[in-house]
């Protein structure tokens, strides 16, 4: 029994091993059938079909790559992320500088690709392999896993990090999967003969996957629009950096406003980023707004809660800088009751680079300060003060003509029926989030519109009464200097009149040139020659 043991136990791991290794293929081939048909459901299908073959062989290279393909189809790019994170050349450098180990670019993607794979030591499966298969590719020194290097990882998840809005990563995966896919293609094409190449050759029929794939010129247009944002936010952020607020606006705007869509995670940022910009130019409202579309699209924007709720306290408004406040520190409790920062490890590294975990407890604890003191504020009755100037962007004295043009011009751009267009050019990373998107909208951009207009009616009301009483000292003055007119009048009448003669006497103008000629009479005499003017005499 000790002999024929190990025999019956070999046979039997043999018999297990060709049995899987048919459903595994048999899976596999209807994979590819419905993957073919192009549509969702049947998509949907080969998924699980795909499940089910890497649940009997999770190492199956080939198995995974049309798992990840059929995610990417199905615009499930978070479970893309996460199936292939290892990968991500900004977590990659994350993990490198927190272990502190420096070890070559090899080894470390060697690493990455086992870390794909669920393996344990316990794990004592039957393993084998074919002779024929391995002395063939040692034979034309073309492994195809040595050769491709698995370029499908790089190009299938750096569409996945674009969608998702790791630019940076997305642009160097999509080089790499190209550069490598295309020196695997070479290699292979080396070992060909010139008959290889005629259209009859099965590697040209889409048989085998030993071609460069159909998607090249798609991913090399998808290249070159990652590449034009990244330049325009880098131009962008130099503005920021010297000081040019208006020119960094103009760069963002580009971004945000362009014809061609960008990633949910990308546009999040940018608009991030322009509200910064249009705080330090003073346009409080726009900076409001641009805080708000952030948080429709990210509603765990930490940056965005405080620069928000920075702005109504800037403008002393309590209540709402109290709300936005109230909400960061639930953001905060939850960081500290789940240990880690919110949302996958790819997406801290992009949304939460400036904040550490251990930062927490001491902001919460500054936080809580802030929020009573805003409290007591409240209470005492501090709310009716809110500086619609600076909302509205006006200086004090201003006029009703400038209030109008800067209300209106403000209330073309943030009318609540215009708040979800920017939707429209966002390319979000899951469509299910599309109605909870546009509903953050809506609501952030009604609360703002409100506000404005409490600001017009404020505002308005103060150059009216400012307008009543400028009235009221031109009415007061023009009454004094009337009466100051009158009595410089009368002063004249005394002082040219006789104190004996009575004035009734030199009415008209017959009777004061009688006069005169009474006054020469006395003087010359009667011998002497006297000018008459005619024109007196003829009334």
């Amino acid at each position: 029994m000790a002999v024929t043991t190990p025999c019956i136990n070999a046979t039997e791991k043999k018999h297990w091993w060709l049995t899987n290794r048919k459903i595994v293929e048999k899976y596999m081939r209807d994979a590819r059938s419905l993957i073919a048909t192009q549509e969702q459901s049947e998509i949907g299908s080969a998924l699980n079909l795909l499940d089910a073959a890497l649940a009997i062989y999770p190492r199956l290279d080939e198995a995974l790559e049309l798992r990840a393909r059929c995610l990417l189809y199905l615009r499930r790019f978070k479970d893309v992320a996460d199936m292939l994170q290892d990968y991500i050349p900004s977590l990659r450098m994350a993990n490198n500088d927190d272990s502190g180990s420096s070890v070559s670019s090899d080894s470390s993607l060697s690493r990455e690709g086992v870390k794909l794979l669920p393996s344990s030591d316990s794990d004592q499966s039957f393993k084998c392999f074919s002779v024929s298969d391995l002395k063939k590719k040692v034979m034309a020194g073309l492994c195809k896993t040595c050769n491709n290097e698995g370029y499908w990882r790089y190009l299938v998840l750096g569409k996945a990090c674009c969608h998702l809005g790791l630019m940076e990563d997305a642009m160097v995966l999509l080089q790499t999967g190209k550069r490598l896919a295309t020196a695997a293609f070479r290699r292979e094409s080396v070992c060909w003969s010139d008959d290889s190449f005629s259209l009859s050759n099965p590697l040209f029929s889409g048989d085998t996957p030993t071609t460069p794939p159909p998607e090249s010129e798609a991913v090399t247009q998808l290249l070159a629009h990652i590449k034009l944002l990244l330049r325009r936010r880098a131009a962008a952020l130099a503005a920021i950096d010297a000081g040019l607020h208006s020119e960094a606006i103009r760069h963002f705007s580009k971004i945000l406003e362009g014809r061609r869509g960008a990633p949910q995670g990308f546009l999040a940022e940018c608009y991030m980023h322009r509200a910064s910009a249009n705080r330090s130019a003073g346009r409080i409202a726009d900076s409001i707004a641009d805080c708000n579309r952030t948080l429709a699209l990210d509603p765990t924007s930490i940056q965005a809660l405080e620069t928000r709720a920075s702005l109504f306290e800037s403008i002393r408004c309590f209540p709402d800088s109290l709300h936005d406040l109230e909400h960061l520190k639930l953001l905060y409790n939850t960081i500290l009751r789940d240990r880690k920062l919110a949302g996958p490890t790819w997406k801290q590294l992009r949304h939460h680079n400036n904040l550490r975990y251990r930062e927490i407890p001491g902001k919460l604890c500054a936080l809580t300060v802030k929020t009573q003191e805003l409290k007591q504020r409240i209470a005492s009755g501090d709310t009716g003060n809110v500086d619609y100037y600076s909302l509205i962007g006006l200086r004090r004295g201003c006029g009703r003509s400038e209030l109008q043009r800067a209300h209106l011009l403000l209330c073309l751009k943030h009318k609540p029926d215009k708040a979800t267009c920017f939707v429209e050019r966002c390319e979000l990373a899951d469509e299910r989030d599309l109605d909870s998107v546009k509903e953050r909208a809506k609501m952030s951009a009604l609360l703002l519109y409100r506000l404005l207009q409490k600001g017009y009616t404020n505002v308005m009301g103060t150059i009216m009464d400012e307008e009543a009483a400028e009235k009221q000292r031109k009415k007061v003055l023009e009454a004094q200097v009337l009466m100051s007119n009158e009595n410089l009048e009368d002063k004249k009448c005394n002082v040219s009149s006789p104190s004996t003669a009575n004035p009734s006497v030199y009415q008209g103008v017959f009777c004061r040139d009688i006069a005169v000629v009474g006054n020469l009479l006395s003087q010359s005499g009667f011998n002497r020659s006297i000018p008459v003017k005619y024109e007196a005499l003829s009334c």
